[in-house]
């Protein structure tokens, strides 16, 4: 007994060594440890699930947890799958725990996969926009908990972009994988408190509630920079990325390039359209487990490097940057197929990702930011009175 009481204070300082200010919940082994006990754990992981600098359930297993199954979401456990790449389900080759993937043949957990589990441990680390799928892959995972009487314990964390609050409200005509809830681009929240707020407005099916224990983070509030110590994707490789990401995405339903294939995505912008406009320029490549096939494969594009764009300057401005997309619409030769990338057969991925079709529709007519802005206000003002109530923070 002694042996193990001295291997969770260990574990402990490594990880307060390792976080010197801000503690997420899965460093916060003290407050939970015991709970685990006697327990078969199952748990939603990937590369972000880490305490100290060991992925959690490594770190758990040698504690003495018995951890009996692990969920991968997109990009799978170890996170070595590209954006997209459906993973299949298989053995962990350095554990020989049973992986289940959630980003294949099924993205909700089934009453067989649970039947053995006793506690469900849900780990990972968010970006905080509504278009990044790991909050969907969370509200699935309450739904199951919730439809077989199982328990979810959400090891909380930092929203690096969780200082502001921006973009129009998803109109639920375009619920979509990358927009499950009636939220603007930018929520706010961390997964915790995202947790409460789906458990409170009703959203699983059938209004069932999941029994939910949240580890909050130490010494947080919503307004403090927090640098991930991972990747977040094989995609989100930067810092610039993570700021960059909740205006850059919303490339990827235009037929420009976000930087998918190259070293520095979601920090530039272009396409092969803009030659003579443009000096800068980049040509994406098939990179494994990044990008195979990003748009414009091989082909020169020109437009936009944001590499070198003022964070501090991205952080106090607590907005959507609209400009860059205003821009290159405007100087983009042929409009008729700006917003036409062919990936969608219903409705296009732009209005999909914007939450609607507003946003196209205001770009295309030549409306200006800030009149683009006030039609969002009213639901972001009635989005932020909702939130209120499931803050874990200041």
């Amino acid at each position: 007994m002694k042996k193990f009481t001295a291997l969770i204070c260990l574990f402990f300082l490594i990880a307060q060594s390792a976080i010197s200010q801000i503690t997420p919940g899965a460093d916060r082994i003290p407050e939970y440890i015991d709970y685990l006990k006697g327990k078969r754990i199952g748990m939603v992981v990937n590369p972000t699930s880490r305490i100290g600098n060991k992925l959690s359930v490594d770190s758990l297993l040698s504690l003495g947890v018995n951890i009996i199954k692990v969920f991968g979401p997109e990009h799978g456990f170890r996170g070595d799958v590209g954006a997209g790449v459906k993973v299949k389900d298989d053995v962990d080759s350095k554990t020989g725990i049973k992986v289940v993937s959630l980003y294949g043949r099924t993205n909700k957990p089934t009453k067989k996969m649970l039947e053995d589990v006793d506690l469900m441990i849900f780990d990972i680390q968010d970006i905080g926009v509504r278009y990044f799928t790991y909050i969907g892959t969370m509200h699935r995972v309450m739904e199951a908990c919730a439809e077989n009487g199982k328990e979810l314990l959400i090891l909380d964390r930092p929203n690096p972009n969780g200082y502001f609050i921006d973009g129009p409200i998803l109109d639920m005509k375009y619920q979509s994988g990358i927009g499950m809830h009636p939220v603007p681009i930018t929520h706010g929240m961390t997964v915790g408190e995202y947790a409460q707020m789906i458990n409170g407005e009703g959203w699983l099916a059938n209004g069932i509630k999941c029994n939910i224990k949240i580890i909050p983070v130490a010494n947080y509030s919503h307004d403090m920079e927090y640098i991930p110590p991972v990747h977040m994707s094989p995609n989100i490789n930067t810092y610039q990325a993570v700021l960059l990401y909740p205006s850059t995405c919303l490339f990827e339903g235009t037929v420009l390039s976000e930087g998918r294939g190259t070293k520095f995505p979601f920090t530039v912008i272009g396409a092969p359209h803009f030659k003579g406009i443009y000096d800068f320029s980049f040509t994406p490549q098939s990179i494994a487990n990044m990008s195979a096939t990003p748009i414009h494969l091989g082909k020169v594009c020109f437009g936009l490097d944001l590499r070198n764009v003022d964070l501090k300057k991205v952080r106090s401005d607590k907005k959507i940057n609209l400009s860059w997309l205003i821009e290159t619409y405007r100087n983009f030769p042929n409009k008729e197929i700006f917003f036409d990338n062919k990936q969608s057969k219903e409705i296009v991925i732009f209005d999909k990702l914007a939450g609607g079709q507003l946003l196209e529709e205001q770009i295309i007519s030549g409306m200006n930011e800030d009149d683009i802005r006030k039609s969002w206000k009213p639901g972001l003002d009635r989005y932020k009175l909702m939130r209120e109530k499931y803050l874990l923070y200041p």
